[in-house]
C-alpha cells in the first residue's frame, strides 16, 4: 500500500493540535493509526505548545538529498538521512527524528528523538505558493513520463495517480479536514509520485544495462522532485492551518 511519510501526517495533525483543534494525545492516533506505540511525541508537542509555537513543519531526507532540513549538526543530519524524514519546529528551532522498530509478533513503534537546529524564518514558509507548486509538480510529472518513455520504461498515468492518491493516501490515512483543496491535491499527488518512483526503483524490469541506468536516473530525479514538492505543499498547508497565510 502506498503511504505518505509519517512526518508529513504528524506535521499536519500537530499543527491542528497547536491551533487548539485537538489535544496533543490525539495527534499520534490520528496521524499514525498503523503504529502501536509512539514515544517522545507528546512531550515535544506539549513543550512547543507551551512555548507559543503555532505550526510544525516537515523535512525529508531521502531520495539522495535533504529537502526542508534547517541548519543543524552533522549528527542531526545523519539521523534525518537515516530516517528519511523529520519534524521541524520553526520558532525556537529544533528537529524531531523518528526511529521505526517492531516488537512482539507484529507490533510497530516509533520513537521520536529531539535534535537542535536553527529556527526557520516564517517568511520562507509564507512565500510558498500552492498554485505554483501544483503547476511545477505537473511539469515534473510530464518530464518524468517523457524521460521514462525515452528510457523504455512505463510512464505514469495522471488519472491513475490521482485515483491512487484518493483511495490509498487520503482515504487510508485520513488527512486532516479543512486543508486547502489545492494543498490536498499536491500532497497526495506528490506522495503518490514519490512512492511510485521508489517502487519503480525496486522493480527495474529493464532488459539492458543502459536502459536500467536511464530508468534509475529518471526515477531518482522524480522521487527527489516529488519529495521537495511534498515538503513544500505540506508546509504551505501547515502555514494556512496556523493562520500565517490565508487558506487558498
Amino acid at each position: 500500500m502506498l503511504e505518505l511519510p509519517g512526518s508529513v501526517r504528524v506535521a499536519l495533525w500537530a499543527t491542528r493540535c497547536l491551533a487548539g483543534d485537538l489535544p496533543v494525545e490525539q495527534v499520534a492516533p490520528r496521524a499514525l493509526p498503523d503504529v502501536d506505540h509512539v514515544a517522545g511525541l507528546v512531550p515535544a508537542l506539549s513543550l512547543w505548545r507551551d512555548l507559543g509555537e503555532s505550526a510544525v513543519l516537515v523535512a525529508l531526507g531521502g531520495s539522495g538529498g535533504l529537502s526542508g532540513v534547517p541548519r543543524c549538526s552533522p549528527q542531526a543530519l545523519a539521523a534525518v538521512a537515516e530516517a528519511g524524514e523529520c519534524l521541524v519546529v520553526p520558532g525556537v528551532g529544533g528537529l524531531l527524528v523518528p526511529e521505526h522498530s517492531t516488537f512482539g509478533s507484529s507490533g510497530r513503534r516509533v520513537d521520536w528523538t529531539p535534535f537542535d537546529a536553527d529556527p526557520v524564518p516564517v517568511h520562507r514558509v509564507e512565500m510558498l505558493s500552492l498554485s505554483h507548486l501544483e503547476r511545477s509538480l505537473q511539469t515534473l510529472l510530464t518530464e518524468a513520463m517523457a524521460d521514462l518513455e525515452a528510457a523504455g520504461g512505463h510512464p505514469f498515468v495522471d488519472s491513475l495517480g490521482r485515483e491512487i492518491a484518493e483511495q490509498r493516501l487520503g482515504g487510508a490515512w485520513g488527512l486532516p479536514d479543512r486543508l486547502p483543496e489545492r494543498a490536498y491535491r499536491v500532497i497526495t499527488l506528490a506522495g503518490t509520485a514519490s512512492a511510485a518512483a521508489r517502487i519503480g526503483l525496486e522493480h527495474s524490469g529493464a532488459v539492458t544495462a543502459r536502459t536500467a541506468a536511464d530508468r534509475e536516473q529518471a526515477l531518482r530525479a522524480l522521487a527527489k522532485g516529488a519529495d521537495a514538492h511534498l515538503v513544500d505543499a505540506t508546509n504551505a498547508a501547515c502555514a494556512a492551518v496556523a493562520g500565517w497565510v490565508p487558506a487558498r
